[in-house]
């Protein structure tokens, strides 16, 4: 069993022996390096314990104000082993009471760190030690030219080049990596084909960058939501959310992390913090843990420290809540209704309580909240009076996040380029009104050129005060070193971190949870009997609707005698005839839209013409979202799978035959037409 400690980090004034980075006697220092320096001693810098075990990293300061990872000639010393030992900067406490000295030296520069343990109240308190030498940071943001800063805060994504998908590094996108300082890029699937190609082309980015890390990002949701061709395919947060189990949604962040954080990504757009409480949401839907403010959280916190364990930065969104929409934010502009009182409730309350657990990032939603930011702009698309959203307010970034939530941490953008922005405010427009209002940076801009020119001239305006710019250079350079995305003095081999990359994903263990996660997802809504199946040798099974071929290849593995009619129309008289000689039916559905699950939808008349016209007994599989059995109430057993991945198919088919026994509950309300409630919140049959 893992033992959890309390960390108590605190500022430590040294005696007369203090150690203060003055080059020891007969030393030479490095060309251009000033000092060196523990990160946890740097003011803002905090640290996690895992496992017993704390992480010091040595950084090498430069005169030029910026620093690097080091690694050459270190040596690492305890004051007291009794109390904790040391190794290349790894810290693991013996479990003896007392207080120790973790000090590093490169021959020419020391530092030190004192560390104690209280076994008695299992609490830890690291005492920084204090002085100007540790404000790295501001030193930093003193010597970076504006545009240096402001190239920290734009985050543009390399999709495509000239037509092709990139998937190597070429000169130009190196040269405007360079050109315009870039402090992070956001990855997409067609970035990430292999293990060994994202490896390479990450180093490349990394190395393409000048003095300091690049956030490397991708939205590996889970789920819908998964931009790695070659990971783990893990069901998404609903899934986890009708299993109920937060060691599940732990064990999913930490898998998730562990093969972003192989292939050098160091950033996850992850977890999906919105509270699904409207069924006709179109662009959030599974890709929430539930509607329940307390399970989203509960996950959420869960998945979170998952990928925490790893040194991966989490991010949650969609702040304030894309849950009660009914507009898609890539396509038009949402409104979320609700006054404070009640986003306190509901929509805030799972981001405030990931907030308080130490998040990383929070990303802000293309949303109107007119209750909490009434200001009003005219459309450039037509001319109208619309409403600011959340990413363009002051009052949502700054007043509520900020201000009365207490977030101190960087703040991002949804996607820029979502119509919901780029119709109605245009590229450089959106840029400077999201950094007036709190972003720290601006996710995907449109025109990589003009945005950072657009902001350069705001800033040179004043229209932006250089110190509202200097803020966010802060709270990205503490991410960056709270996690480590700093560029070393020595990088490992790229053989090395390729050979690494490609034993992690889809590992063997990762295949297990996703197995597992799959397993326990698996929701029975509705069960006439029929369940668990027991289907003679002659008895005939006709597989029909969304993803047909896919559950076929799934039934034979328990069953020989099953047919397959792919199709996701009404059946003609022929394919009718076929379904009629069969004694069970099972019809997939996979939709998406409020229209997709209406019973005029196609698919939706065929689940119902089976179950009419026909003897069989019909058993429905709710591929994506659950609340297709509106549609065909009369259904005699219904389960549900919350998304399309080959695992979670696999899972509902061992279900329908009893090899897996079903525990999920439902984590969202099915409705009637009529609106009132066909199944609740927390329904699920067993057997």
């Amino acid at each position: 069993m893992r033992k959890f400690f309390k960390l108590f980090i605190t500022s430590f004034l040294g005696f007369a022996l203090l150690l203060t980075g003055i080059p020891l006697a007969g030393a030479t220092a490095a060309s251009g390096m000033k000092d060196l320096v523990i990160d946890v001693n740097i003011p803002q810098v905090t640290r996690e314990v895992k496992d017993n075990t704390i992480q010091l990293n040595a950084l090498n300061v430069y005169e030029e104000g910026h620093f690097k990872l080091a690694s050459k000639n270190l040596t690492w010393k305890s004051s007291n082993k009794n109390v904790a030992a040391v190794k290349d900067g790894a810290v693991t406490l013996s479990g003896h009471n007392g207080k120790t000295f973790i000090s590093v030296s490169d021959g020419s520069y020391t530092d030190r760190i004192a560390i104690q343990f209280k076994g008695n109240h299992d609490e830890i308190f690291v005492k920084k030690e204090k002085g100007a030498r540790y404000d790295l940071i501001g030193q930093a943001i003193s010597k970076m030219s504006m545009e240096e800063k402001v190239g920290q805060m734009l985050m543009p994504d390399f999709r495509n080049w000239k037509g092709q998908n990139v998937t190597v590094m070429n000169d130009e996108i190196a040269a405007l990596v360079k050109k315009y300082h870039l402090g992070g890029v956001i990855l997409f699937r067609e970035n990430t084909v292999t293990a060994a190609q994202t490896t390479k082309l990450v180093s490349a980015y990394q190395e393409a960058a000048e003095k300091y890390g690049l956030l490397v990002s991708v939205d590996q949701e889970g789920g819908i939501v998964t931009r790695l061709q070659f990971g783990t395919d893990f069901p998404g947060n609903m899934a986890l959310g009708a299993s109920r189990s937060e060691e599940l949604a732990e064990k999913v962040g930490k898998a998730i992390g562990e093969e972003l954080n192989a292939v050098g990504i160091n950033m996850n757009f992850g977890p999906v913090l919105d509270v699904n409480n409207n069924p006709d949401n179109p662009v959030i839907g599974v890709r929430s843990f539930g509607e329940d403010p307390e399970l989203v959280a509960k996950m959420g916190n869960a998945y979170i420290k998952g990928l925490h364990e790893t040194g991966t930065a989490a991010t949650a969104k969609h702040f304030p809540g894309h849950g009660d929409t009914a507009t898609d934010s890539h396509l038009g502009l949402p409104e979320v209704p609700h006054d404070i009182d009640r986003l306190k409730k509901v929509e805030l309350y799972p981001f405030q309580q990931a907030m308080d657990a130490g998040i990383d990032a929070v990303m802000s939603a293309h949303v109107t909240f007119p209750k909490i930011d009434s200001t009003k702009a005219i459309s450039k698309k037509d001319g109208t009076e619309i409403a600011i959203p959340g990413t363009l307010s002051h009052k949502v970034l700054t007043g509520l996040m900020r201000e009365e939530m207490g977030f101190k941490g960087v703040i991002v953008t949804d996607a820029m380029n979502m119509q919901a922005i780029s119709d109605h405010f245009g590229p450089v427009d959106a840029a400077v009104r999201a950094v007036k209002a709190g972003t720290d940076i601006v996710l995907m801009p449109v025109g990589l050129e003009s945005v950072a020119n657009g902001l350069y001239d705001a800033v040179n305006s004043g229209d932006i005060p250089i110190e509202r710019i200097d803020q966010s250079v802060e709270r990205i350079l503490t991410l960056k070193l709270n996690r480590g995305i700093v560029k070393a003095e020595v990088e490992k081999s790229l053989d090395e971190k390729v050979a690494n990359a490609e034993k992690v994903a889809r590992s063997a263990e990762h295949l297990q949870v996703e197995k597992e996660a799959a397993a326990k997802s698996i929701t029975l809504v509705k069960n006439n009997g029929i369940l668990p199946l027991k289907a003679a040798a002659e008895d005939k099974i006709v597989v029909v609707g969304s993803s047909a071929p896919t559950l076929l290849a799934e039934v034979q593995k328990h069953h020989q005698n099953v047919t397959v009619i792919n199709t996701a129309a009404p059946l003609s008289a022929a394919n009718l005839a076929i379904a009629k000689s069969a004694k069970y039916i099972i019809v997939g559905t996979n939709t998406s839209t409020v229209s997709g699950r209406l019973p005029s939808a196609n698919l939706m008349k065929l689940a119902n013409q089976v179950i009419e016209q026909t003897d069989a007994a019909v058993i429905g599989v709710g591929l994506r979202n659950p609340y297709d059995i509106m549609a065909y109430p009369n259904v005699d057993a219904y389960l549900t799978q919350y998304g399309t991945k080959d695992v979670s198919f696999e899972a509902a088919v061992n279900t329908i035959f009893g090899v897996n026994k079903p525990t999920a509950k439902l984590p969202v309300t099915i409705f009637n037409e009529d609106g009132s409630v066909l199944y609740g919140f927390d329904h699920g049959l067993g057997f």
